[in-house]
């Protein structure tokens, strides 16, 4: 039996058996339900996916700040500066934040590196904010040394006889057994001394013993001798058994003036004296130990002091070997050339450089009319004030990568600071890559750039340029990858003023 099927429109009559219109109206409806649910996915835009087994660890970034001895610091700090999650460089003062950042979460290790060297490992205790930045506090460890293990003792398995290598002997359980066993038979037949004089030890028999008559006669010789030494002498101090918990608090009868220790009153406390127990969350003093705020470090190093040091650490899930940054110049007199090359550069920037030499002198003789020049020494090179120069091989078989920092003396207000960082073309000559100049009316705009060192921040054997820049109330910390003949800003943690810094 067939159904048919009419629409309003037309006659288009459609012939289906019973099963197939029960087949075709569940086919509609799952149809229906796929394409709701197509929907809603497309709609959802936070999916889960799996991360592959190959994705590289996180590796966090940060700066070691510290006042006093190396390894032995008096105030110290740690403060964040990137986390890279295997694609980008993230904020590390933000990243993860609950509500510290995961850079500094409790028991975080990091590794100081000075120069791609290890120095020294630092276990994060606990964080703080300080000028609305976190900072971790923690302790500063030694790197862990390798201790040899105790030689193993040489034991018997046979050795020749004529081998004069010492050899340590195990004791036979058999021949121990037996041993004893012969020392408890002879233990009951006293040998007789082979010294008469030398001192021998006896055990002390018990008084039910029936062979110690003479000890117990002896010992009771002595009481009564005892006894009677004390009937004869009355001041003598005798010694009594302790009374019962109930004498215990009388004086005896004998000496009224004695004087009777009572037993301690239980306490009676204020806070229940005064307001009972009427008011369950009246606040109440104990005694103990202060706690503090619950920080197993307290903060110590507040400010910027100007003996503060830094370091660069480094926390990776995955070990990596130490990779030494300093580049070994093939002459020595190439680095001197370079070195020269830019201190006339910051010179020029901070103002310093030289006066102009005096003119020549002329000075005639009296025997001869031609004037002769007086040869005047040039006047030394102006000296630059806290110059700092290192010369860097940032990636393995790389070229020089020099960076010079130096600032003038004088008020903060009305210093200068210069930082330059080049690289010698094929001709030896210097090329500036990075050139930043400020003075200290304009740090807020125009930060000054404090080279902290060179680090690794992506893992991939390649270093970056680490700088601070510092302005006048805040300050951030800036990635520079030198490549290809330029110097690339890579990241700027913060997110402030000083992300357009060049």
């Amino acid at each position: 039996m067939a159904v048919s099927l009419h629409y309003s429109r037309g006659e288009c009559p459609v012939s289906l058996p019973k099963a197939n219109v029960f087949f075709a109206r569940q086919t509609f409806l799952a149809v229906a339900v796929g394409l709701v649910s197509l929907a809603v996915s497309a709609q959802y835009p936070g999916q889960v996916t799996k991360k592959s087994k190959d994705a590289p660890p996180l590796r966090s970034i940060a700066v070691l700040e510290w006042t006093g001895d190396e390894g032995k610091p008096k105030n110290s700090r740690l403060v964040p500066v990137t986390v890279f999650d295997g694609q980008a460089l993230q904020d590390g003062n933000v990243y993860l934040a609950r509500p510290q950042p995961l850079a500094l979460a409790g028991e975080v290790e990091y590794e100081l590196e000075k120069n791609g060297k290890s120095i020294g490992l630092f276990d994060i205790k606990n964080a703080g904010q300080e000028q609305g930045s976190w900072v971790g506090y923690g302790a500063w460890k030694p790197l862990p040394s390798a201790t040899a293990k105790p030689p193993a003792p040489v034991l018997d398995e046979g050795a020749g006889a004529d081998d004069d290598k010492p050899v340590l002997h195990r004791k036979h359980p058999e021949a121990s057994s037996t041993a004893g066993k012969e020392s408890g038979s002879d233990a009951s037949t006293p040998s007789a001394p082979a010294d008469p004089d030398r001192p021998t030890l006896h055990k002390k028999t018990s008084a039910g013993d029936p062979n110690n008559k003479t000890a117990s006669s002896d010992s009771s010789s002595d009481s009564g001798s005892k006894t009677d030494d004390s009937a004869s002498d009355p001041d003598r101090p005798t010694l009594h058994k302790k009374d019962s918990p109930a004498n215990a608090g009388a004086a005896p009868a004998s000496d009224p003036d004695r004087p009777v220790l009572h037993a301690k009153a239980k306490p009676i406390a204020r806070d229940e004296e005064s307001a009972g127990s009427t008011d369950p969350d009246r606040p109440r003093l104990k005694r103990g130990k202060y706690s503090g705020n619950g920080l197993e470090v307290l903060p110590s190093l507040m400010g910027l002091p100007p003996d503060m040091q830094q370091a660069v650490a480094v926390s990776d899930a995955k070990s990596k070997p130490e990779h030494p940054w300093d580049y070994a110049w093939a002459n020595p007199a190439d680095a001197a050339k370079m070195k020269d090359a830019l201190e006339v550069m910051a010179r020029d920037a901070l103002g310093l450089t030289a006066s102009p030499a005096p003119a020549h002198v002329v000075r005639r003789t009296a025997t001869t009319n031609k004037a002769r020049p007086k040869l005047v020494a040039p006047a030394p090179p102006v000296p630059i004030p806290d110059e700092q120069f290192r010369v860097f091989e940032l990636a393995y078989g790389s070229g020089a990568t020099a960076v010079l920092t130096a600032h003038t003396d004088g008020p903060l207000d009305k210093q200068k600071f210069v930082t330059l960082v080049a690289q010698p073309d094929l001709y030896g000559n210097v090329r500036v890559l990075l050139k930043s100049v400020t003075d200290g009316s304009h740090l807020d705009d125009t930060p000054r750039m404090h080279l902290v060192d060179a680090v690794d921040a992506m893992a991939d054997n390649r270093g970056e340029l680490l700088f601070e820049l510092r302005g006048a109330t805040q300050r951030q910390f800036a990635l520079y990858r030198v490549l290809r003949g330029t110097a690339e800003k890579l990241f700027v943690s913060g997110g402030g003023s000083f992300t357009a810094a060049n």
